[in-house]
């Protein structure tokens, strides 16, 4: 009896670890070389450069390849347990030639923040990874081969975090019926790479940047002294208290300004819900409108992972 007890007791325990273990929310897009290969993109421009982003809207609607190759994969990145949202009708409901058009004013007016569409995308979608699939058909007589590249991104600092490559078996089968026999072979190193960086989120927090700007009609700046010590100390010390393990870096700063990298944020706030780039921000802007400082702010944003505070008005 005592030896079923302990076998029953080995399983719960197995069960509840398995269903412990949360896998990230990813989006599934073509890749940036395979939108180029089939002249899906667009461009706008960026302080007299031009700039060429993908048109994932043009090429869901006329590649016929694309929607059942992303749903292929897709079934099987969801059948490993991962929660995966749905690009295409995220893009459909996203005005792409109108957010170009506010970039190229933004630029041009001087403003201090633009996005590109993906990064607008990604801070609308909020998926944690972005996964990118390429692939090239390999034609030899009646018969053909797909070499495939499957890449997932941090979505908030666009670090590779995973990646799987390879070649199909020659066959006259569909392009997506050989990608997803193909990557049905290969996915398992890809998911362990995932795991591993998902395990590294959920023990040291996710990694974001954070500028701290001065509108340059503010009277004071990042020297001003409250208590004592200057403003970017303050700031220093608010971040050593609300980060993960204390981990960041002022990699730059003058007065004026003061970047920090490798912030590391706790994947949820106090209420359960995720936290992004924006949401740390909010919460140091709060603390700057109160006593001593008394500082009113503004928060800008760039996708996910880059927040911006400009201090001395909204």
């Amino acid at each position: 009896m005592k030896k079923y007890l302990l076998i029953f007791l080995a399983v719960l325990s197995w069960h509840s670890a398995a269903l412990a273990q949360k896998k990230p929310t990813a989006m599934l897009l073509p890749s940036d070389n395979w939108c180029n290969q089939r002249y899906f993109m667009t461009s706008f421009s960026d302080q007299g450069s031009t700039v060429k982003v993908p048109d994932y809207q043009k090429a869901f609607v006329e590649d016929t390849e694309l929607p059942q190759v992303i749903s292929k994969i897709g079934g099987i990145l969801t059948g490993l347990g991962y929660s995966l949202k749905d690009a295409e009708q995220a893009i459909k409901s996203l005005n792409i030639r109108a957010a170009e058009d506010n970039l190229t004013a933004s630029k041009t007016s001087g403003a201090a923040l633009a996005e590109t569409p993906l990064d607008i995308l990604k801070r609308r979608v909020k998926s944690d990874v972005i996964i990118q699939i390429w692939w090239n058909l390999n034609r030899k007589g009646n018969q053909h081969s797909a070499s495939f590249t499957i890449e997932a991104f941090d979505a908030y600092t666009n670090k590779r975090i995973a990646t799987s490559t390879g070649t199909t078996k020659e066959s006259d089968e569909p392009v997506p019926v050989l990608l997803e026999e193909a990557v049905k072979d290969n996915i398992k190193p890809f998911d362990r790479q995932m795991d591993a960086w998902y395990a590294d989120q959920q023990r040291n927090g996710r990694e974001i940047t954070l500028t701290v700007k001065c509108w340059e009609n503010w009277g004071n700046d990042l020297e001003t002294e409250y208590d004592g010590e200057e403003l970017t100390d303050c700031i220093q010390n608010w971040l050593q208290d609300n980060t993960v393990n204390r981990a960041f870096n002022l990699s730059d700063g003058s007065e004026t300004f003061a970047l920090f990298e490798q912030v590391r944020i706790p994947l949820w706030d106090e209420k359960g819900r995720a936290l992004d780039a924006r949401g740390f921000a909010t919460e140091l802007r709060k603390h700057l409108q109160q006593p001593p400082f008394n500082i009113t702010s503004k928060v800008m944003v760039r996708g996910l992972g880059e927040a911006i505070i400009v201090l001395g008005e909204k």
